[in-house]
């Protein structure tokens, strides 16, 4: 199954936090935000909501 970012249209509050990233990882997230014409931090967030809904 292919991963798909959510839209971003609806904004919520946010903080900021740093993540230490593997660079294989770091590219493979570029990858896909490319792919889907959306941004790298998008990209994590939706994976982290889809993983946490999983729980």
């Amino acid at each position: 199954m292919k991963f798909v970012p959510k839209n971003t249209k609806d904004k919520n509050p946010s903080t900021y936090k740093t993540l230490y990233l593997r660079e294989e990882l770091v590219k493979d997230i570029e990858k896909i935000a490319k792919e889907n014409n959306t941004s790298f931090n998008n990209v994590v967030v939706s994976m982290i909501e889809t993983c946490l809904k999983m729980k």
